[in-house]
């Protein structure tokens, strides 16, 4: 089997786990990200060190270059570590398809998220009702409040796409 897609198989439930405890509380797990690149390097090792190092060194990059983006808040630092973290497991060729991915799905979060404000009724999350209600409920009192996104679910859905588009050879 395809590295790639052990790597991609291994990681999506990380990055599912990843985005619920994004949605709960905009906070990303460190284990979660170190998980997901180590995992990744142990995928890309069996293309060689130099496979390895160069997603390695991709994943560094990404990470270096998203620090200044996380510092001015226009992204968390959990989601620039798990997108660093899934560069280490991607070869380099993905990793930029993966990126577009994933921003693809930010948009498409991001205009959720706007219509969201204005068209989800202020649903009261006391008094019980089903899971699904009371997350409904907390995210439209955040989207009223222009809180972030839970980018976790943008990467998550960045690493699916990426995982069920790629040939099964």
């Amino acid at each position: 089997m395809n590295q790639t897609l052990v790597f991609l198989a291994l990681a999506t439930p990380l990055l599912c786990f990843a985005a619920a405890r994004d949605i709960a509380t905009r906070l990303i797990p460190d284990t979660v990200s170190i998980a997901i690149a180590a995992i990744g390097l142990a995928t890309r090792l069996f293309d060689g060190w130099a496979a390895a190092g160069l997603s390695l060194a991709l994943g560094a990059a990404i990470f270096l270059l998203l620090v200044p983006v996380a510092a001015r808040g226009w992204l968390g630092g959990g989601d620039v570590k798990l997108l660093s973290a899934m560069a280490v497991g991607l070869p380099p060729v993905l990793t930029w398809d993966f990126v577009v991915a994933t921003v693809f799905v930010g948009g498409a979060l991001g205009v959720a998220y706007i219509l969201g404000r204005h068209l989800v009724p202020e649903l009261r999350s006391a008094g019980g009702g089903t899971l699904l209600r009371r997350v409904i409920a907390v995210e439209a009192w955040r989207m009223r409040r222009r809180g972030p996104l839970p980018y976790a679910v943008a990467i998550a859905g960045g690493a699916v796409f990426l995982l069920i588009s790629l040939p099964r050879a």
